[in-house]
């Protein structure tokens, strides 16, 4: 029974990450339609807290209190972390390819190592150089450099790309303070509100609000919030509820395999050997990231337990 429990925690998890792994088949109708990776975000960042905020007021309403001093965080999440994230990673799939798009954004982690340091003075060992040189390797196969030298994708997407993995990074660091003082569904949604908001002020999505008159607009909109935003959260959170953060951030990485497979069976993308490398290396990087981790949290339990 407890390896049934086990099993169905895994999926869940699993299950969250796959629905992000979708997130291509629901931008490009939206691109075919007229509208750019700007106006996208924007898209996903309001239908996304209308999704949350209902969710929440209905089930959760406890939870929408929070402190004023917080928002800071909350802000500073949702406009340089959730809306330059995915602008980056939206701009890189528009120019090159799903696969390229997801493989740079997960550099991510790398960028949670190094910032770390600077910001929380978390150490910075061996096995995490050798992480960030796997990344880095990989990248350069993903994106032609290797083994031939010669990168067929341009600078500015592979730099665009790069910054995904920054901006994406950023979450971390604005959420590790507040996090012991609320739960992951209520920053979401606030970081969100703040996305929303800043999306809005800045996006052309009011004056192309004709183009949702095309009911081939509604179902990708509803389903890159619905699917690949909320329904990837509440799963994957429900998950991590059992998990060690380490371990599900592993299960994660099943995110860009699904991205990959996406680009290749639906939206006609192709992949050489070395390429897959690549994609291999960086999701390498990344677990071992999360195993150290990990095997630290452990090592301090066991402490702890000796202690008392």
């Amino acid at each position: 029974m407890k390896k049934l429990l086990s099993l169905r925690i895994y999926l869940i998890t699993i299950a969250g990450a796959a629905c992000w792994g979708l997130i291509g088949l629901f931008i490009a109708p939206l691109y075919a339609r007229g509208f750019t990776p700007w106006e996208v975000v924007a898209i996903r960042g309001i239908f996304t807290f209308v999704f949350l905020f209902l969710f929440m007021a209905v089930f959760c309403r406890n939870q929408l209190r929070t402190r004023l001093k917080d928002h800071l965080f909350f802000a500073g999440a949702g406009i340089f972390s959730i809306a330059f994230y995915n602008f980056f990673y939206f701009e890189v799939f528009s120019q090159s390819s799903i696969s390229l798009a997801v493989t740079l954004l997960y550099t991510g982690p790398l960028f949670v190592t190094i910032l770390s340091r600077l910001f929380f003075k978390e150490p910075l060992t061996v096995r995490k150089g050798w992480a960030l040189i796997l990344a880095v390797t990989g990248c350069a196969f993903v994106v032609g450099l290797l083994p031939f030298g010669q990168g067929g994708i341009p600078v500015r997407t592979l730099v665009m790309g790069v910054l995904s993995g920054f901006c994406y990074a950023l979450y971390s660091i604005f959420c590790k303070p507040i996090t012991k003082r609320y739960s992951a569904l209520t920053i979401t949604t606030y970081t969100f509100l703040y996305t929303s908001i800043f999306m809005l002020l800045t996006s052309d999505i009011l004056s192309n609000i004709h183009l949702f008159s095309h009911g081939d607009v509604w179902m990708p909109a509803l389903l890159l919030a619905l699917v690949a935003t909320v329904g990837g959260f509440l799963f994957y959170t429900s998950g991590l509820k059992h998990l060690e953060a380490s371990k599900a951030s592993i299960l994660a990485t099943i995110e860009p395999l699904i991205a990959v497979l996406t680009g290749v069976l639906f939206l006609g993308e192709h992949l050489k050997g070395w390429q897959f490398i690549g994609i291999g290396l960086v999701l390498y990087s990344a677990v071992l990231v999360a195993e150290k981790e990990n095997k630290r949290k452990q090592a301090a339990d066991i402490h702890n337990i000796n202690v008392q």
